[in-house]
């Protein structure tokens, strides 16, 4: 009897030992996130990225309509033509080109649904990217609309400008979709020093100021988006283009400076802003080169899809100013403190 309880002691004593060896050699239990602090999965992230690129595509079938003389392709909306929905053979290349761009918002409204439906799925808890959703599929139905107008009102420079604009707004909004999209929830903090804040900031207003002088130094000049008489502004188009370099100039002087204080500042700061100041080159090459030779239509295109690139990367270094709290502190869902620091 006391053979059998000894061996039995010896058996509990090796099971409680092996039980230890594998506690000690068992991976500790991951800590929960709170889903806020999770960065969304590809279905959100790939949804946010295929709306921004959607967006500078249109600018760029938009200044196709434009510089070929195909705003009145179809002469009425929303229908082509007062009895058909499409293009007919009889307005040849233009009605083609115009029928191409009001299609491509149907595509743009498919990438909208897709939108809302990832992030209701997978990030129900980010109301940020909820609203953003929302943003961009209210924005197609009022482009549509205003687009319409442009068509009634034959092309009058002033709605041509607004939908443009609406175009550029429509970006920035979507850079902050596909970037947020890429980054934890929850709070944010300031990442880098007041002068830098500053200075970013004056540099974002200024930019704005120089596509709104733009769309006036457009409206003053030709492309008018039909080979009839279209009303155009009325200023005079050499003094207009000369105030649009200029506060182009303004905005890359600015801009040299942000890079140089980025030096001191965390690396995702620092690597949007030299894209920034990398984009603005190539602008201001393009910029010079098409008043040079007389405004090519080609070059006026790049410029126009340059300056959404350009408005997204300046959307993409003003968030850089902050970085999430979960981040910092290194609670976000796969992101290490100073993962991006």
């Amino acid at each position: 009897m006391h053979a059998h309880d000894r061996t039995d002691g010896v058996a509990d004593a090796a099971q409680t030992a092996d039980s230890s060896a594998e506690k000690r050699h068992s991976p500790a239990p991951r800590p929960s996130v709170d889903p806020l602090l999770r960065v969304p999965g590809v279905g959100v992230r790939a949804a946010a990225i295929a709306a921004l690129i959607a967006n500078v595509v249109i600018i760029a079938t938009g200044g196709l309509v434009r510089l070929t003389g195909s705003g009145l392709g179809c002469d009425t909306w929303p229908k082509c033509t007062p009895d058909a929905f499409t293009t007919t053979p009889e307005q040849g290349i233009h009605g083609l080109i115009e029928f191409g761009n009001r299609t491509l918002s149907g595509v743009m409204l498919i990438i909208a649904l897709w939108g809302l439906i990832a992030v209701y799925r997978g990030a129900r808890r980010r109301r940020d990217l909820i609203t953003l959703a929302w943003v961009q599929a209210a924005g197609i139905i009022v482009q549509a609309v205003v687009g319409g107008m442009v068509v009634l009102f034959h092309l009058t420079w002033n709605l041509v400008g607004f939908h443009y604009l609406l175009s550029i707004v429509l970006v920035a909004f979507m850079a902050v979709f596909a970037i947020r999209a890429h980054a934890p929830g929850g709070p944010r903090a300031r990442a880098v020093r007041l002068p830098t804040l500053i200075l970013t900031h004056v540099m974002t207003l200024v930019l704005a100021v120089t596509v709104v002088v733009g769309v006036f130094a457009t409206g003053s000049g030709p492309h008018s988006g039909d080979p009839s008489e279209v009303v155009r502004t009325g200023f005079d188009a050499e003094f207009v283009y000369h105030v649009h370099a200029w506060s182009g100039y303004v905005l890359f002087a600015l801009t040299l400076v942000v890079v140089v204080l980025s030096l001191r500042e965390h690396v995702g700061f620092r690597k949007w802003a030299v894209a920034l100041v990398c984009v603005q080159i190539v602008q201001i090459v393009v910029g010079i080169s098409q008043a040079r030779l007389h405004l090519p239509g080609s070059l006026v295109l790049v410029h126009m899809v340059l300056a959404a690139v350009l408005t997204a990367a300046a959307v993409a270094t003003v968030l850089a100013l902050k970085r999430p709290t979960a981040e910092l502190d290194g609670t976000a869902a796969g992101r290490p403190a100073g993962a991006t620091a």
